[in-house]
C-alpha cells in the first residue's frame, strides 16, 4: 500500500495547469487590451488622400495572405528607418471579422507591429477596390505610395530594397 502525504503550510502551491492557466489569461487579457480602428471604406478613404508633406504608404495586407505576412518586416523597416524623413507607414488589414480576436489581434501583438494597423471592412469590394485604383484586381499584397503631388499603385510584393527605391522616388 501506497501512502502519500503532504504538509500543508496554509501557502497556495502553483500547479502547472495553473501556471499555464495563468498565462493564457494573461495572454488573452493582453488581447483584449487594445481596439482595433476598424472603418468601411466611406471613412477610410481619408487615408489615401491626405493632402500633407507627408509620403503615405499604404500596404493593404491579411494574416491569411503569405506573402503580405513575409513583406510587412519590409514596411516595418521603412516605418522606422524614414519616420524622420516625414514618411508615413498604414497597415490595412483586409482580414476576415470573424479572425479579428483570434487571429488579427495576436498577430499584431506577437509580431509587434509598430507602424499604424487598420481594418477596412466593406463587404462591397466591387464598389471601392476600383476606387483605391483602377487597374486593382483585388489581389493583396497590393501597395500605395502616395504624396500631394504623386501616386503609385502596386499589385505586386516587395524586398526591402524595391520598397525603399520607390519610397525614394518620393522623396527626392
Amino acid at each position: 500500500m501506497l501512502v502519500l502525504s503532504a504538509c500543508n503550510t496554509g501557502k497556495h502551491k502553483e500547479t502547472a495547469s495553473d501556471a499555464i492557466i495563468a498565462v493564457q489569461q494573461e495572454a488573452s487579457s493582453e488581447v483584449n487590451d487594445f481596439d482595433l480602428e476598424i472603418y468601411d471604406y466611406d471613412r477610410f478613404e481619408a487615408f489615401l488622400n491626405k493632402k500633407d508633406n507627408k509620403v503615405h504608404v499604404v500596404n493593404f495586407w491579411a494574416t491569411w495572405c503569405a506573402p503580405c505576412v513575409k513583406e510587412l518586416p519590409y514596411f516595418e523597416q521603412l516605418n522606422a528607418s524614414y519616420a524622420d524623413e516625414n514618411v508615413e507607414v498604414l497597415l490595412v488589414s483586409l482580414d476576415f471579422p470573424h479572425l479579428y480576436e483570434s487571429k488579427l489581434k495576436p498577430f499584431i501583438l506577437k509580431n509587434k507591429l509598430a507602424s499604424k494597423v487598420i481594418v477596412l471592412d466593406d463587404p462591397d469590394m466591387n464598389r471601392w477596390i476600383p476606387k483605391v485604383d483602377s487597374l486593382w484586381s483585388g489581389s493583396i499584397p497590393a501597395t500605395v505610395i502616395y504624396n500631394k503631388h504623386e501616386r503609385k499603385f502596386f499589385e505586386q510584393s516587395f524586398t526591402y530594397s524595391e520598397l525603399e527605391n520607390e519610397l525614394k522616388s518620393f522623396l527626392n
